[in-house]
């Protein structure tokens, strides 16, 4: 019987014959934490007694997502992460140094790799077809003294895709299309494995969009196959020695298919306070937005740069709408120097943010206050989610924030030239 990307990455691991439901012990590749949860990871590694990390050089501790630290409490926090980097021999990458998915992305995470992370958008990595997923801390802190940790082998959703996407119509529009189908736990604990002759047609940034959201359908991972796109992503990192293929056997058995024609799709958003919540932006448009926030490990990458700077180019943001830019690293935001894009930006009246989190989380840079809305290419619009429970936060892709902080309110980006 044929393997799913899943099971044959969990058996070339572990060197068993995997099915879904087994239990298994899997080698981990790479262990991370961030700064919101390295700090319980790490006292929890502690009182494990063990005397040293099982891998230093693959274990990351991330200060991203309160960077630079807007409080006391959390700049302590960054100093005992900092601390038991140097002392443990751990990788540490620092405030401004980027978000931890997309660093990932560039500079660690291989096809095939099995990675874990105390943050549930660890699961970015499957765009290049490595198995990684969010665990809670305690189970990180096993990983990071063991060097392994146990799965159950999840059942796999197939999402076939055909055709290609029409102009202004991103891979964030085909996940929100794909969570308001399937609901928020419409795939808890399975794995999402995209193929179909479609995904030819999207760049492994658009993979990465993809599989940083299937967890807001429940999902364990969300993968995809690795391909001559990979290489050629891989190569442009500077490391195509990480590239190896991998995909899923033809006849692979699937839980369930999920066909979903990409030329079909239209721009799409999710309105509060769930990401399942979704309509396409004809529905919505009209929608006042205070604020516009374009950026994070979902939507933070050179391309999503450069569509905004395509439709802000030669024009300004609504004076009633502030616009907030975070870059999702140095590279990212170096490249768009280096374009132009960033000018373009700052010249359209956009605050651009240091390369981190910014404001998806709700710590800092970009706090809604009461009753305001805020459109953002995050990946969660959570109650509370960006710092006030009395804000109103609605997902969309760049080219439809950029269009809408243009107006003012929520747009349907192909009606802007």
């Amino acid at each position: 019987m044929g393997k799913t990307l899943a099971e044959k990455i969990l058996s070339q691991k572990t060197g068993l014959d995997v099915k879904p439901g087994d239990i298994v012990v899997s080698p981990v590749d790479w262990a991370l934490v961030q700064d919101t949860t390295g700090p319980l990871t790490v006292r929890e590694f502690l009182s494990l007694g063990l005397p040293k990390l099982a891998n230093p050089s693959h274990t990351i501790l991330f200060i991203d997502h309160a960077a630079p630290s807007p409080q006391k409490q959390l700049s302590c926090d960054h100093t005992f992460l900092r601390k038991f980097a140097r002392d443990y021999g751990a990788v540490l990458s620092d405030v401004g140094e980027g978000v931890c998915h997309q660093i990932m992305a560039e500079k660690y995470a291989r096809p095939g790799d099995v990675i874990v992370g105390a943050d549930s958008h660890t699961v970015t990595a499957g765009g290049l077809g490595a198995f990684a997923t969010g665990m809670g801390s305690s189970d990180v802190a096993a990983a990071f003294g063991l060097g392994k940790t146990w799965f159950r082998v999840p059942e796999t959703f197939f999402i076939r895709l055909t055709g290609a996407l029409q102009h202004r119509v991103t891979a964030k529009d085909v996940i929100l299309h794909l969570i308001g189908m399937i609901g928020a736990d419409g795939a808890t604990y399975k794995s999402l494995e995209f193929g179909g002759e479609g995904v030819a047609n999207l760049q492994v940034t658009d993979r990465l969009t993809i599989a940083n959201m299937a967890v807001e359908a429940g999902a364990k991972v969300g993968l995809f196959p690795s391909d001559e796109t990979t290489l050629e992503y891989l190569t442009q990192m500077g490391r195509p020695d990480d590239h190896g293929y991998i995909f899923a056997d033809e006849d692979a058995v699937y839980e369930r298919v999920i066909d979903i024609d990409l030329s079909t799709l239209e721009p799409t958003v999710a309105r509060p306070h769930t990401v399942d919540n979704t309509a396409t932006v004809t529905q919505v448009k009209g929608t006042k937005v205070d604020q516009v926030f374009i950026g994070t490990c979902t939507n933070g990458r050179l391309e999503d740069l450069k569509q905004a700077a395509d439709i802000l180019r030669g024009k300004r943001r609504h004076p009633g709408t502030r616009l907030l830019i975070a870059p999702a690293s140095p590279q990212v935001m170096l490249a768009g120097m280096r374009m132009g894009y960033i000018q373009t930006l700052i010249e359209s009246g956009a605050t651009i943010l240091p390369p981190g989190c910014a404001g998806c989380l709700g710590v800092h840079q970009g706090v809604l206050g009461d009753a305001e809305v805020c459109l953002s290419t995050a990946n969660r619009n959570f109650l509370g989610r960006m710092g006030n429970p009395e804000g109103l936060i609605y997902l969309a892709s760049t080219p439809t924030a950029a269009a809408s902080a243009i107006t003012g309110v929520i747009t349907d980006p192909r009606e802007v030239a």
